[in-house]
C-alpha cells in the first residue's frame, strides 16, 4: 500500500472520529451533496501539505468524493492525528503522515506526497493542484527548478541556515542526483495551488513580487470566512486547550504576554482574557497597536516584560520575536510558546546551542536551565502548540476555511488564471457562510426589493464592498 503513517490499527477509532466531525462540517458536507454529482475534479491529481487531523479527513475525504486523486503530507512535524491518518490510509488514499516527524522525514513525507507517478499509472510524475498550509509544497517545487537551473546551490553551505532549510537542501540534493529536471517537469503541470495560512500567502506575494512564482495561486486566508473564523475564533479556541494540556498551569492572574494582535493574537487574547489572565500585547503596527490599547491591553516591548511575565505567546508569522536573549532573562518557569507557523518565531536553533541544560518533561515540552539559574519551559519545539499539545481548531471552524479550500481548487481547475496571486470572489465567501447558519440554528433577515435598490445591491448579495473589512 502507498503510504507511511504510524499505526494502521488506529483507523477504525479515525473513522469514528471523522464521522463526528462530518456532522460538524456542514459546509463540506454541503459541497460534497451539490458537486458530486457533477464530479469538477474528475482525475485531477491533487496533492495536500496540510495538518493531518481528523479535520483534513474530512476535506480530502470531499476533494476524493469531487473526482480526485489525492497524496496528503502534513504540513508540521508534530501535528498529524495519527488515528486520522490511519482512516486515511485505510481508505485507499495515499498518506505520508505521522506525529513526531524528523524534518528529513517531514520532507521525505512532502516529497512522497508530490509523487503521482505511479498512482496515476505514469501519465504525470506530479500533481495538478496543490492544497497547502504555509507554503511548504509550493517551495519544495520553486527550490527545485532553482537548483534545476543552477546546480551549483547544492555546493553552498547551509550550516549557518535553519535546520529546516538544511533538511530541504538535502532531500533536493539526493533528488537531484536521481531526477536533474523532475521538479521543472512537475511545475510544468501544475495548474495552480490554494494557500491556508497568513504565513504562506507572505511567501507566495514575496515570490509574486519577485516575478519568480510559477504556477497561479488562490489566497484563501484572506476570504473573510477564514481569517476571521479560522484565525480569531479557532485560535480562541485552541490556545487555551494547548496550555491545558502541555503544562495544566492555572491561567487566572497570570501575566501573559501575546507577541501580534492580529486576528490569531485577537483570538488568543479573547482567550486568556477570559480566562482571567492579565494580558500585555507587542506590536510593531501602530493600528493593530492602538487596537490593542483601546481594547484594554498594555501595549509594550518584549524586553519591557521580562521578569514579570509568566507566559509568552507568538502570534506573527515573522522571525526571532523571542531572542535567545529575552529567554534568558525570563522569568523563572516562564512558558513559551508559538501559535504562528514556523518555529523561527522563537530562536529554537540558538537556544538549543546555548548550553541551557534541556531536560524534555514529556512529549513536546521541554525545560532549558540557564546558567543563572531560571528556567523556562518551551512547548512544541517552537512549533504550533496548538497542534502539538493539543488537536488544533474544532470541526465547525475548519469547515469554514476547508469549504474554501475546496471552492478554491475548483475555482483553479475549471478557469485559465494567468500566473498571480488571487482571492476568492465576495460571492463565494459569502456562500460559506450560509452554508454554516443552519447548522447553529441562525435565520437571516432579508432585503426588501426597496431597500436592496436603496443600498445600490443585489438583494441575495454580495452584501459588502471587497474593501469591507468586517
Amino acid at each position: 500500500m502507498d503510504y507511511k503513517i504510524a499505526d494502521i490499527s488506529l483507523a477504525d477509532f479515525g473513522r469514528k472520529e471523522i464521522n463526528i466531525a462530518e456532522q460538524e462540517m456542514p459546509g463540506l458536507m454541503s459541497i460534497r451533496k451539490k458537486y458530486t454529482s457533477e464530479q469538477p475534479l474528475k482525475n485531477v491529481n491533487i496533492m495536500g501539505s496540510l495538518h493531518m487531523t481528523i479535520q483534513t479527513a474530512v476535506l480530502i475525504e470531499t476533494l476524493v468524493a469531487l473526482g480526485a486523486n489525492v497524496r496528503w503530507a502534513s504540513c508540521n512535524i508534530f501535528s498529524t492525528q495519527d488515528h486520522a491518518a490511519a482512516a486515511i490510509a485505510k481508505a485507499g488514499i495515499p498518506v505520508f503522515a505521522w506525529k513526531g516527524e524528523t524534518l528529513e522525514e517531514y520532507w521525505w513525507c512532502t516529497e512522497c506526497a508530490l509523487d503521482f507517478s505511479d498512482s496515476d499509472g505514469g501519465k504525470s510524475n506530479g500533481p495538478g493542484m496543490i492544497v497547502d498550509d504555509g507554503s511548504d509544497a509550493t517551495m519544495m517545487i520553486h527550490k527545485g527548478v532553482e537548483i534545476e537551473k543552477n546546480p551549483s546551490l547544492l555546493e553552498k553551505d547551509y550550516s549557518g541556515e535553519q535546520e529546516d532549510l538544511r533538511e530541504l537542501m538535502n532531500c533536493l540534493k539526493q533528488e537531484y542526483s536521481k531526477n536533474a529536471t523532475r521538479w521543472t517537469e512537475v511545475a510544468k503541470n501544475i495548474k495552480g495551488v490554494s494557500e491556508e495560512t497568513t504565513t504562506g500567502v507572505h511567501r507566495l506575494q514575496q515570490m509574486a513580487d519577485a516575478g519568480i512564482l510559477l504556477f497561479p495561486a488562490i489566497n484563501v486566508n484572506d476570504s473573510v470566512t477564514k481569517s476571521k473564523f479560522d484565525n480569531i475564533y479557532g485560535c480562541r479556541h485552541s490556545v487555551i486547550d494547548g496550555l491545558n494540556r502541555a503544562m495544566d498551569v492555572m491561567i487566572g492572574g497570570k501575566v501573559v504576554v501575546v507577541c501580534g494582535y492580529g486576528d490569531v493574537g485577537k483570538g488568543c487574547v479573547q482567550a486568556l482574557d477570559g480566562q482571567g489572565a492579565r494580558v500585555i500585547v507587542t506590536e510593531i503596527d501602530p493600528i493593530c497597536a492602538l487596537q490593542a490599547a483601546v481594547d484594554g491591553y498594555e501595549v509594550t516591548t518584549v524586553e519591557d516584560t521580562l521578569g514579570r511575565a509568566d507566559i509568552y505567546i507568538t502570534t506573527t508569522g515573522n522571525k526571532d520575536i523571542i531572542r535567545l536573549e529575552h529567554m534568558e532573562k525570563m522569568k523563572d518557569q516562564a512558558i513559551v510558546a508559538n501559535i504562528g507557523h514556523f518555529d523561527n518565531e522563537i530562536q529554537v536553533d540558538q537556544l538549543n546551542k546555548s548550553g541551557a541544560q534541556k531536560i524534555n518533561i514529556k512529549p513536546q515540552v521541554d525545560k532549558y536551565t540557564f546558567s543563572a539559574g531560571n528556567s523556562i519551559y518551551l512547548l512544541a519545539e517552537g512549533r504550533l502548540m496548538n497542534l502539538g499539545c493539543a488537536t488544533g481548531h474544532p470541526s465547525f471552524v475548519m469547515s469554514n476555511s476547508f469549504s474554501n479550500q475546496v471552492l478554491a481548487q475548483i475555482e483553479l481547475w475549471k478557469n485559465d488564471y494567468e500566473v498571480g496571486l488571487y482571492r476568492l470572489p465576495k460571492h463565494l465567501d459569502e456562500e460559506v457562510a450560509r452554508l454554516h447558519l443552519e447548522k447553529i440554528g441562525v435565520k437571516l433577515t432579508e432585503l426588501t426589493d426597496e431597500q436592496a435598490d436603496y443600498l445600490g445591491i443585489n438583494k441575495n448579495g454580495p452584501y459588502k464592498s471587497e474593501h469591507y473589512r468586517y
